[in-house]
């Protein structure tokens, strides 16, 4: 009989209902008794990941936030093993680019077990601190730094937690008074080295993000390749010309394939530009902060990404035949 595992947060879930509908849905199809495993601070996915793994189950069943996934898919990188996703957080990144149902608890739990996979890309991200150590993590969505990652550093949790979605609001304007620009070096795949002034650079191997916001329209989860997003708007004006293409051209007009066709292609200019390519060096003048998923990684002063194509392995529901 084969085994899921269950890894959860427990800020995020009520274990309770949680239990039950996993035990409900295992035994209908036919699965073992699930093995559970809990978060903590102190151990945000990545361990009890790998105690999950130790025991050779067959699924692993993420229920958490953003910062969970991110953390049992690090963990799940190079090994044959399917995640499944209960959309638990503010954000559900993934699981909203996956175009899973996030308020449906019942209905997540059944699709974990009697979904399909779904390969998918996993990006990768190496982190040169001030001290000249190295670190590796993984991210499923976004890499980010200059206003992006300076957004998550001032979100108030308790303020998140209460409002969710909206706390990021009060976040980006205190972030909008902060007068610094990141000054970059780079490099997209083998092509010449760049220079370039920005408020925001961003990779993303997806680009939906909650109230409807396409921030990357042209982005697939399963295409080999990331986007690259660099904006630096011109005054006020500026500010509103990104807003118009990001929240209104790519939000609302380019959804459709009637509306892709009006629309046209983007293109670049000062205040937004676009990129694609599966490995992506950066060095900035001066440390800046970092965030993977929406989840603040510290200050780096260098990093180099790259895209694993179709390294992860999704379950996602089963579409009709």
């Amino acid at each position: 009989m084969r085994t899921a595992a269950v890894i959860y947060n427990p800020v995020k879930v009520d274990i309770d209902v949680l239990r039950e509908a996993v035990n409900k849905e295992s035994a209908a199809a036919g699965w073992a008794e699930s093995v559970w495993f809990e978060t903590s601070v102190d151990d945000v996915g990545q361990n009890v990941t790998g105690q999950a793994l130790a025991h050779g189950v067959d699924l692993v069943i993420v229920a958490g936030g953003d910062g969970t996934v991110r953390a049992v898919v690090e963990a799940v990188r190079g090994h044959d093993v399917a995640v499944a996703l209960l959309p638990s957080g503010t954000g559900n990144l993934l699981a909203r680019n996956l175009k899973m149902t996030l308020n449906d608890l019942p209905d997540s739990v059944r699709s974990a077990f009697t979904g399909e996979d779904r390969t998918i890309d996993l990006g990768m991200i190496r982190l040169e601190r001030e001290d000249k150590t190295r670190e590796e993590h993984a991210f499923v969505v976004m890499a980010g730094a200059g206003l992006d990652a300076k957004m998550i550093t001032n979100t108030d949790e308790d303020l998140k937690k209460k409002a969710g979605w909206l706390a990021y609001v009060r976040a980006i304007v205190a972030s909008l008074r902060d007068p610094d620009e990141l000054h970059v070096q780079f490099c997209l795949d083998n092509g010449l080295a760049k220079r370039a002034t920005v408020h925001t650079l961003i990779l993303g191997n997806c680009g939906s993000l909650p109230a409807n916001i396409l921030l990357m329209p042209e982005a697939v989860l399963d295409d080999g390749l990331f986007d690259v997003m660099m904006t630096r708007p011109g005054g006020a004006l500026g500010w509103i010309r990104v807003w118009v293409k990001v929240a209104w051209t790519n939000g609302i007009v380019r959804r459709t394939k009637a509306g892709k066709a009006l629309a046209g292609e983007h293109q670049n200019d000062t205040d937004l530009h676009y990129e694609t390519g599966a490995e992506f060096t950066a060095r900035f003048s001066r440390p800046e902060e970092i965030e993977l998923d929406g989840d603040a990684f510290g200050k780096a002063v260098a990093f180099k990404a790259w895209i694993e194509p179709s390294k992860l392995r999704m379950r996602i529901p089963r579409t009709s035949e």
